[in-house]
């Protein structure tokens, strides 16, 4: 049967993470509609998912709500389900980061073990959200066979290994201030490819530094072509970001800047001088690092099969269906937050 669905998103980097799902439910006949604000205002997904306003989204009342943000509209028909707009990283504590409930979502769709079983923890204690292990839609594209960007941008390398360099935003974490003049130097050389991206919330002079890099030996790619820039790269330099946990699924080394919480499957280095020597190591054999970059990958998203969108559906299926039972009511904080929400969009009934 076909049914209307909404797919919400507060930044451009939730684009990648709908895109998947939205190609989904088009293949099963269902209606797509976006509701796009703050960063992500303006964005849109391929048709025919049709851009819509609040007022159109409340008439629309929509069998689900998919939010790849840590917001949702409470006030918008429809079962909530929370996508998760990156992995845990572990920036900040579990109550303040990603383990953070905020009493808006009726289901949870984890990305692997790693925090599956924290969430059913929280699930069991608070009553009023569902938890299933879906794997992330984001990284569907990872696993499937064809990627015509991935092999354009591979074939700019010529036959040289590829880098791919991502960064995070927060100031305190960030690499690319730290790591320009190197990384430049790296690309004048010429012994590898590189591939530049900057997270959409870092500074514009960032931006224009980096960008200033494309030429023969680099080429920067925008946040909705990060997946592509995954896959057609050898080794990923980047900080404390969550593109990290996206690079490692695909089993390939990592080289981590200042990682808040380093681990035995990264790289991690202090000083910009050493970014070669590291860069080295990362392209050579090393079989104790690629146990432990399969453990850790098998914890965090053990999916690859590409289908973790059809599992996000079959989730919300059955929490429609009744199949997790009843939910208790949502907190005050989960309808305090709506109503912030309410008041930012101007909507205030008809």
């Amino acid at each position: 049967m076909m049914a209307d669905y909404l797919l919400f998103a507060t930044e451009r980097y939730a684009l990648p993470i709908l895109c998947p799902l939205a190609e989904t439910l088009q293949a099963r006949g269902h209606g797509v509609h976006t509701l796009f604000i703050r960063g992500a205002a303006g964005a849109t997904l391929p048709a025919p998912a049709r851009p819509v306003d609040v007022r159109e989204a409340v008439a629309l009342r929509p069998r689900a709500v998919l939010s790849a943000a840590n917001d949702v509209p409470g006030f918008i028909a429809g079962a909530k389900v929370q996508l998760f707009h990156g992995f845990n990283v572990e920036k900040r504590s579990d109550s303040r980061g990603h383990f953070r409930v905020r009493g808006q979502f009726d289901l949870y769709c984890t990305q692997g073990p790693a925090t599956t079983a924290p969430f059913q923890a929280l699930a069991a204690k608070a009553g009023h959200f569902a938890v299933v292990e879906t794997g992330w839609p984001k990284l569907d594209p990872l696993f499937r066979a064809e990627d015509a960007l991935a092999t354009t941008l591979r074939a700019g390398a010529s036959g040289r290994p590829v880098v791919l360099f991502a960064s995070t935003f927060t100031e305190r974490l960030s690499a690319a201030p730290h790591l320009f003049d190197a990384i430049a130097a790296e690309v004048a050389r010429g012994e590898r490819f590189w591939l530049l991206t900057l997270h959409p919330k870092c500074a514009p002079a960032l931006f224009e530094r980096y960008r200033s890099l494309a030429g023969a030996n680099a080429a920067f790619v925008e946040t909705e072509q990060l997946v592509s820039a995954q896959r057609a790269a050898d080794v990923l330099l980047a900080d404390t970001t969550s593109v990290v946990s996206e690079f490692v699924v695909q089993r390939k080394p990592v080289v981590t800047f200042r990682n808040r919480a380093p681990k035995p499957h990264m790289l991690d280095f202090d000083d910009p001088a050493r970014l070669g020597e590291q860069l080295a190591a990362a392209f050579a054999p090393d079989p104790a690092r690629d146990a432990a970059i399969a453990a850790y990958a098998d914890s965090i998203h053990p999916w690859r099969d590409g289908r973790s969108s059809e599992r996000v559906l079959a989730a919300t299926d059955a929490l429609l269906a009744g199949e997790f039972g009843r939910l208790r009511r949502k907190p005050l904080a989960g309808a305090w937050r709506s109503l912030k929400l309410r008041r930012e969009l101007g909507y205030w009934g008809r």
